[in-house]
């Protein structure tokens, strides 16, 4: 697949505000793991996600429209906030009311850490995904951090932590490794 256009078009705080008119590709993961490191590697631009060096900043349901034609979605993270145990809540339950009320969701990207084990939050989302019959694919983001040749094992540790073969973890950076693995992904979906 090729991206020609991508733009933010929205925030959502609430189920109301979900949007209905373009299939959907989700970016779930814990925070700091990369999302929107990711979606900006993927479509070519450094700041159309915003990132952040603190975790827990994406408190919202963001959409960005790619090619007029589906919508990449970055979900808040799980697992740490700065804000307090409230507002971790708040996300947590505005996360799940989109994974399970998305009437055009068509994938969830569910992004680990390549350098470390999945957390036990990881695990619970797999399993989640897995319970709903979400359809999903294990993105381990930062292979950039590792040497070349412990990719594999790494992705193989994660495969096992979450009772997947390891063709069923993909590994990208955001420096461009493993980037048309996952546009080819996209391009299957929205064909």
């Amino acid at each position: 697949m090729i991206i020609k256009n991508a733009k933010y078009v929205t925030s959502a705080v609430k189920e109301s505000d979900f949007l209905t008119d373009f299939p959907e590709i989700c970016f779930v993961g814990r925070s700091n793991v990369g999302k929107s490191s990711l979606i900006n590697m993927l479509v070519g631009s450094k700041g159309l996600a915003k990132s952040s060096s603190t975790p827990g900043l994406t408190k919202m349901v963001n959409y960005f429209l790619i090619n007029n034609e589906l919508y990449f979605v970055d979900l808040p993270g799980y697992g740490y906030s700065k804000t307090g145990k409230k507002h971790t809540e708040l996300w947590s339950t505005l996360l799940e009311n989109y994974l399970l009320s998305s009437e055009n969701l068509k994938m969830v990207f569910m992004l680990v850490d390549i350098r470390h084990e999945p957390t036990e939050l990881d695990k619970l989302m797999h399993r989640f995904l897995f319970y709903h019959n979400i359809p999903h694919k294990v993105i381990a983001t930062k292979a950039d951090k590792i040497a070349k040749s412990k990719i594999f094992n790494a992705r193989n540790e994660i495969a096992k932590a979450l009772s997947l073969g390891v063709a069923d973890v993909l590994a990208v950076s955001n420096l461009g490794y493993g980037k048309e693995n996952v546009l080819d992904i996209v391009e299957n979906i929205i064909k």
